[in-house]
């Protein structure tokens, strides 16, 4: 591969870069938050799911995920 096939392919992996490590940095602020946001109802709302399975507890916090998506759209929405 020469020339703007290369380039192409080089500025594809860099934004792919930068999204992966934009996820990772929100997965870990959600994950230093999540103490703070229990304490506020978060996770623990109508259509929050949690139950044990194999001895493991599993939660699907789908309201919440709405909840969480919905302020952080209206706050992109402002900024």
């Amino acid at each position: 591969m020469h020339g703007p096939r290369l380039r192409a392919l080089c500025a594809y992996t860099r934004g792919m870069l930068r999204w992966l490590i934009v996820v990772f940095l929100a997965l870990v602020l959600l994950q230093g938050l999540a103490p703070f946001l229990r304490r506020l109802g978060v996770g623990r709302l109508p259509g929050d799911f949690q139950f044990r399975l194999l001895g493991r507890e599993w939660n699907i916090p789908l309201a919440s995920t709405l909840l969480l998506s919905a302020a952080a759209s209206l706050i992109a929405k402002w900024l």
